[in-house]
């Protein structure tokens, strides 16, 4: 499992929140678990997307939206298959993840 590697969510949220994305260091891939982040079907979103927030993309020709604000720990057991990567996207993914974490809103 790869930082930025895309899996299918298994999960009970699976029908609006098809994937995940592995955001976590590869520093840390001896640990059980993997931070990902959701990535939420474009068509079920009713709040405006912040662009540097909620950047878009395609997996498997459906249009998700990462949503770091729902960033989570899960054990890799329970990681659906690997369907793709978003490596040429990770400063777009990282960049969200920063907004969160910035403290220029203090």
């Amino acid at each position: 499992m790869a930082q930025f590697d895309v899996h299918r969510n298994v999960g009970r949220l699976r029908d609006t929140v098809p994937f995940v994305v592995v955001v976590q260091s590869s520093q840390f891939d001896a640990y059980r678990r993997r931070v990902v982040v959701p990535l939420v079907k474009a068509n079920t979103i009713d709040t405006p997307v912040l662009r540097v927030l909620n950047p878009i993309f395609k997996i498997e020709s459906v249009a998700v939206v990462l949503h770091p604000l729902d960033l989570v720990s899960v054990p890799t057991d329970q990681l659906g298959e690997r369907v793709g990567s978003l490596a040429k996207e990770g400063d777009a993914i990282l960049t969200a993840i920063d907004e969160v974490l910035t403290r220029a809103w203090k």
